[in-house]
C-alpha cells in the first residue's frame, strides 16, 4: 500500500500532466528563461488556511530552485489581505505552478474552514466531528488532512483501515451476529488489528451489536430523541457515532445527547473553496 507522501506525489504528477501538458506555451513564449521574480499568496476571504506544506511540495516537485518563505502556518485563522507565503525564483516556474497550488490550497482551506464551523458548534461538549469517504477522487489524503487542520477528526481513511459493517453488509451476511463473527474470524486469519463498527437501525440491532462485541456503534438516521435513548441504553459500553442527514443547524442537538462522534459528509463533498490569489510582488 502506498504511503501518504507517495499518494500526494502521484496526485501532483497527474495535476501537472493535465495542466501543463507539453508546456505552458503562453508563459514559454512571453517570459524569458532567465527571468526571476516573486509571488505572494494573498487571502481574499476569512477562514482557516490549510495546505501550506502541500504547496511547498508543489513548488519543490516542479522546480527545486524555488524558495518559499512561510508567514502563516496551516490551521491559522486568516482574513482578507493576509499574506500566507511568498515564493522566489524562476518566473516561468511560478506561473506554471500557480493553478495547481491554488486548486489544492483553496480546496483544503475550504474544508478546514467548514470543519471549524462544525466543530465550533460542539464547543464545550466531548463530541467530535468526523469526515467520511465522500471525498474528491485522488484528493482524499489532502481533504482528510484539512479536516484535522480544521479541528475535526478522521473516520477511516478508506476501506482498508477499519471494519465498518453497514446495513447492506448486515443484510447480505444474514444478521449482525453473523457479520461481526465473520469479520473477527477474518481479522484473526489475516493477522490484522482493526476496530469493528456496526451501523444499526433500531434498539434490537443495538443489542445485537453489543452482544457481538463491537468497538463502535453507528446510529444511522436516528432523531435526536432516539439518539438520546440509544446513548442511555448503551451506557458507555462502546463508542457511539451519529450519522445521516445531520446539518450545521441540528449538530448541537445531537452532540448534547452525549455521542462520541458525529460524521458529516458535507465537510468534504459540497464545500466551497476559500478565495485567495497568487500575485506578483511589486
Amino acid at each position: 500500500m502506498k504511503s501518504r507522501d507517495e499518494l500526494i506525489d502521484d496526485l501532483l504528477t497527474l495535476a501537472f500532466a493535465e495542466d501543463v501538458g507539453d508546456g505552458d506555451h503562453t508563459t514559454l513564449s512571453t517570459i524569458p528563461a532567465d527571468e526571476q521574480g516573486c509571488q505572494q499568496l494573498i487571502i481574499k476571504e476569512e477562514g482557516i488556511v490549510a495546505g501550506v506544506e502541500v504547496a511547498r511540495k508543489v513548488f519543490e516537485k516542479f522546480d527545486p530552485e524555488l524558495k518559499m518563505t512561510v508567514f502563516i502556518k496551516d490551521g491559522a485563522h486568516v482574513k482578507p489581505g493576509d499574506i500566507v507565503f511568498e515564493v522566489k525564483g524562476s518566473v516561468r516556474s511560478l506561473l506554471q505552478t500557480e493553478r495547481t497550488m491554488l486548486n489544492i490550497m483553496q480546496r483544503m482551506s475550504g474544508v478546514a474552514t467548514m470543519t471549524a464551523k462544525y466543530q465550533d458548534k460542539l464547543k464545550g461538549l466531548k463530541t467530535k466531528v468526523l469526515d467520511t469517504r465522500k471525498t474528491t477522487p485522488g484528493m482524499r489524503m489532502l481533504e482528510k488532512e484539512a479536516v484535522k487542520i480544521g479541528g475535526g477528526e478522521n473516520h477511516r481513511i478508506g476501506l482498508f483501515d477499519m471494519i465498518l459493517i453497514k446495513d447492506n453488509h448486515v443484510d447480505f451476511a444474514g444478521g449482525i451476529d453473523k457479520a461481526v463473527s465473520a469479520a473477527k474470524k477474518y481479522l484473526a486469519e489475516k493477522g490484522k488489528n482493526l476496530k469493528i463498527e456496526v451501523e444499526v437501525r433500531n434498539t434490537a440491532e443495538i443489542d445485537q451489536a453489543l452482544e457481538a462485541g463491537v468497538d463502535r456503534i453507528m446510529l444511522d438516521n436516528f432523531t435526536p430523541e432516539r439518539t438520546l435513548e440509544a446513548v442511555r441504553h448503551i451506557n458507555g459500553r462502546v463508542e457511539i457515532e451519529s450519522s445521516g442527514g445531520i446539518t450545521l443547524d441540528t449538530l448541537r442537538q445531537y452532540g448534547e445527547t452525549g455521542v462520541d462522534y458525529i460524521s458529516v459528509g458535507a465537510l468534504t463533498h459540497s464545500v466551497k473553496g476559500l478565495d485567495m490569489s497568487f500575485k506578483a510582488k511589486k
